[in-house]
């Protein structure tokens, strides 16, 4: 009977030993959901999710210019941890990605255009319905280069719906809001593996196989380019001055889009007193899902968790 009880007692030993070894890792990421999500005039917003049980907080996900939320935020590589989706969920946040009108799962409105302020009223949809469905007040709102710019909107029209705002990757200089000019009609070009593959330009953090998982992911997503209307109107009422909000202002290094002297106005600009600024060392535009992917989170998981007066 001794030895017997030895055993057990040495075998249940070596599972907790292996558990503890294991760490989060071990653990099953949570099931990845798709949403649906009413705007304001009907349209069903595709909203993608990765809860944790008794978060530490929450992140919203709001893609860039080209790519909808999936390729961006929760792209998987064989043999290697990219989703940003996954990662925060390893850190004890839940995750949830819109797809904004024509990217992805959500479709295309009537109009077969997107505006800036259709897509900030998007965001507060998702916002208030995370609210009422989830009972998730105020999580954390990133938006990702074109998403850095509809996040801000949205954090200068409803603060209220957010604890905090991350702009990563923002690619316009405050001090010269320019865009491009608009067809008539929405082109609904197709689009290319040479744009997917456009964002990797660091070759130090830049793996082929991610390159290539991306590439696959995002044409399979958005074979189609989503068309914009009224960028420089409706844009034009972008003002650091008026983001209240808590703010992280994060890009790369090597980011094209995203040049200091741009950064610098934009972060000095800014409303709000409570506001950092992170370069991610050797990253480039597509940083979140390089191999600058952890330092990535874990300056998102700093922000969210800072000590704050209130």
């Amino acid at each position: 009977m001794r030895h017997l009880v030895g055993s057990r007692f040495a075998f249940l030993l070596v599972v907790v030993l292996l558990s503890v070894a294991a760490g989060p890792a071990a653990l099953a990421a949570p099931k990845l959901q798709q949403l649906a999500v009413p705007a304001d005039d009907g349209l069903t917003l595709a909203l993608w999710a990765r809860e944790v049980a008794r978060p530490k907080g929450v992140i919203v996900l709001l893609h860039g210019r080209t790519w909808s939320a999936l390729p961006d935020f929760d792209l998987q590589v064989p043999g290697d941890q990219r989703s940003v989706m996954q990662s925060l969920n390893a850190r004890g946040y839940s995750a949830f990605a819109l797809d904004m009108r024509g990217y992805g799962k959500t479709p295309r409105d009537a109009t077969g255009w997107l505006t800036p302020d259709r897509a900030a009223l998007d965001v507060a949809a998702v916002l208030e319905w995370l609210a009422k469905e989830k009972k998730i007040s105020r999580p954390v709102l990133l938006g990702w280069s074109y998403g850095s710019l509809v996040a801000q909107l949205a954090a200068q029209r409803r603060p209220e719906l957010m604890s905090a705002v991350i702009l990563f990757g923002y690619p316009r200089d405050p001090a010269k809001l320019v865009f491009p000019d608009e067809p008539a009609s929405p082109a609904r070009a197709a689009n290319t593996r040479e744009a997917a593959a456009s964002d990797f330009i660091s070759p130090l953090v830049t793996p082929k196989k991610v390159v290539d998982a991306y590439v696959a992911a995002a044409l399979a997503a958005d074979p189609v380019r989503v068309d914009w209307r009224d960028q420089q109107r409706e844009f034009d009422s972008l003002d650091p001055s008026k983001v209240t909000v808590p703010t992280l202002v994060m890009h790369g290094e090597r980011d094209p889009l995203a040049p200091l002297d741009a950064q610098s106005r934009l972060f000095v600009g800014l409303g709000t007193p409570d506001k950092q600024w992170v370069v991610l060392a050797g990253g480039d535009h597509a940083a979140l899902i390089e191999d600058t992917h952890a330092a990535f989170i874990a300056a998102i998981v700093a922000f969210a968790s800072r000590p704050t007066l209130h």
